[in-house]
């Protein structure tokens, strides 16, 4: 994308033409969210598909393959940026270790201040000479009161539940330095001074899911990054990520993209193309 920032309202004005043709499955350089206020879209993410219940949030990393299509009832906002515009975004860093970044939003959306946000937004977005610092502190502030709010929804506001959070991210930290080795959830435990059951309460309070489903997710995450942006075979990419035999790479990789590596690149490559 050519501007750094776009804000676009999703209204029956805009939907209609995408809702009769809609875009075909692709790839982007630049983050994208999705903020659902009413409908059921179906939303598609690395040939996963599912029908989204509004309101809720979607966060689009770059380089995801996907596609949206809406049906007649859908109605939001769509903001699409440049990486570089918000480089620390906590959607941005969580993208890495779960196959999709969505929470639902409060049914009282129209009221909140996110919906004010997001007018004030639109309406600097269309100023003949957008003053991109006001648009970049308008997204943060958009940002970070999604941030909250997914919190509260998975963790609540209790100090327990800032510990937790606190810890949780500690792993992920340790993690995104690690996910190469073949190391399961007792290591990251031990790096956090806990046992491994600790470690999986509070990564199932936090994103849902067992240490070791967000380890493997990490490096399949991985794995459709090297698959799609290098000529890397198969075998080297598995043995790159701590998988010692190709075939058993396959076999985790196709248990939880339902496709193999090989597959994948093919159908992603030809899609794009």
């Amino acid at each position: 994308m050519t501007s750094p920032i776009s804000i676009t309202a999703l209204t029956c004005e805009y939907l209609a033409p995408q809702a009769l043709n809609p875009a075909s499955t692709h790839r982007h350089d630049h983050e994208e969210l999705w903020i659902i206020t009413h409908g059921n879209p179906e939303y598609t993410v690395d040939f996963v598909s599912e029908t989204l219940e509004a309101p809720v949030i979607v966060y689009v990393a770059q380089g995801k393959v996907h596609s949206f299509v809406p049906d007649h009832q859908t109605r939001g906002w769509l903001i699409r940026y440049r990486n570089d515009f918000i480089p620390q975004s906590r959607f941005n860093f969580y993208s890495g270790f779960i196959e999709k970044v969505q929470y639902p939003l409060s049914h009282d959306y129209c009221s909140t201040t996110l919906h004010a946000l997001c007018e004030i937004m639109l309406r600097e977005s269309t100023e003949h000479n957008p003053d991109y610092q006001v648009l970049r502190h308008l997204l943060s502030a958009i940002l970070a009161k999604l941030e909250k709010d997914a919190h509260t929804e998975y963790l609540g506001e209790s100090g327990t539940a800032n510990t937790r959070l606190i810890t949780f991210n500690n792993f992920l930290k340790i993690l995104e330095n690690n996910f190469h080795r073949p190391e399961g959830a007792d290591f990251y435990a031990e790096k956090l001074n806990m046992t491994a059951r600790n470690l999986n309460l509070i990564t199932q309070a936090s994103f849902g899911k067992t240490a070791t489903d967000i380890i493997e997710t990490r490096k399949l995450i991985e794995a459709r990054r090297l698959l799609l942006n290098t000529e890397k075979s198969v075998s080297e990419i598995g043995f790159e990520l701590g998988y010692n035999e190709k075939s058993y790479f396959t076999r985790v990789f196709k248990k939880k993209t339902g496709i193999t590596p090989t597959g994948f690149r093919e159908k992603s490559f030809a899609l794009i193309s």
